[in-house]
């Protein structure tokens, strides 16, 4: 399997997390269609990047970048290392544990979508 391809399932099993967590336990109606409108715009990047066959890695990069950041934000947030004011949002069931192992789950999913689909050059070979 190539790593496009691990990375395009990669990140199919982070939409699907995410939008079923923002379904599930949202505290924020704004924040739950926020959410659920990044992940509508991510899907459709997906399947574009699917069809055409790597040529749109950079869109979805872009958006598993973002989405590393916001759930480092959100173990930020929850470790107390600083306040944004979202700690609603960062919580996942009620339960602080829970919540840190689902921001540390898909802020380590994302970042490694994002290093499986950022375009590279071939190397050549020195020899």
């Amino acid at each position: 399997m190539d790593k496009t391809r691990l990375g395009i399932g990669l990140v199919v099993g982070v939409l699907v997390l995410q939008t079923v967590a923002g379904l599930v336990w949202s505290a924020d109606a704004t924040l739950t269609g926020i959410g659920l409108a990044f992940n509508a715009v991510a899907a459709v990047s997906v399947v574009l990047l699917a069809r055409r066959g790597g040529r749109a890695a950079w869109a979805v990069a872009g958006w598993c970048a973002g989405f590393f950041g916001w759930h480092v934000v959100g173990l930020g947030e929850l470790a107390g290392w600083w306040t944004t004011g979202l700690d609603a949002a960062f919580l996942v069931g009620g339960g602080y544990q829970v919540s840190v192992v689902y921001q540390a789950v898909l802020a380590t999913a994302a970042g490694f979508a994002v290093h499986l689909l950022l375009p590279r050059q071939d190397q050549v070979s020195a020899t």
